[in-house]
């Protein structure tokens, strides 16, 4: 028996695009990645043809993983993780999201320190032209008992044009004491100081721009296995924006 569509009350459907993930629906079984005790795993995911991709991740006793995900295509991308840490695990994020025209992209985060002396990074980047969307609603829940948690969410984004839009809802529920979780969230415009002092050692206006966007995601790429065909594939797109 499939589930019911969502609605606008589901908060982590608010700003989807709801036509869209009507025409989705039901969706496929979310891909189920388990790292056992004491292993590790990596991911480059890019998101270039649209779509609803869903990922259950379950880190065992001092597991390490690390998704490093680039959201750029189709009418409506979706990518949605649901992250178990057990003790003393360890999760890193690194994600941008690079929308133009009238696009929806979406990166929707639920982290559960589950036990202690786990850790999680989690460092967000969208660039939105247009009248393009992009989300991000990230959840990090610690558990009782899961002390010694460390967490952290850095989420900004840039808007290109007055009619795009950039919603991010970074949240914290903790049910312990001894942790040290932390969560920053900034939207903002292109410095026009910085791109006056790049067109004034010789960068035409495009040139400039696409070098400040391209400084302001590439550190979501750092140390993953595919980084440069990452950042290949971002500085792309990014070249369709400006």
């Amino acid at each position: 028996m499939s589930l019911p569509l969502p609605t606008r009350r589901d908060e982590a459907w608010r700003y989807a695009d709801l036509d869209a993930v009507a025409r989705l629906w039901p969706l496929a079984a979310p891909e189920s990645i388990t790292v056992p005790a004491g292993g590790s795993f990596s991911r480059a995911i890019v998101q270039d043809a649209g779509g609803v991709h869903q990922i259950e991740m379950h880190l065992g006793k001092g597991a390490r993983a690390a998704l490093h995900i680039l959201n750029i295509g189709g009418d409506y991308g979706r990518i949605e993780l649901n992250v178990t840490l057990n003790e003393g695990a360890d999760f890193t994020l690194g994600a941008a999201q690079i929308g133009s025209d009238a696009q929806t992209l979406e990166i929707i985060t639920n982290v559960t320190h589950a036990e202690p002396g786990a850790t999680s990074r989690q460092v967000v980047r969208s660039v939105l032209g247009g009248h393009a969307t992009g989300t991000y609603l990230g959840k990090v829940a610690v558990a009782r008992g899961a002390q010694q948690t460390d967490s952290e969410q850095s989420v900004k984004a840039m808007l290109l044009d007055r009619t795009a839009t950039a919603n991010a809802k970074p949240e914290l529920e903790i049910f312990a004491d001894d942790v040290k979780c932390a969560h920053g969230c900034a939207i903002g415009e292109l410095d026009p100081m910085s791109l006056f002092y790049l067109q004034s050692r010789g960068l035409t206006p495009p040139a400039a721009k696409t070098l400040l966007l391209q400084a302001f995601v590439a550190s979501v790429f750092e140390g993953a296995d595919e980084e440069e065909a990452l950042q290949d594939a971002a500085l792309q797109k990014l070249g369709e924006l400006v």
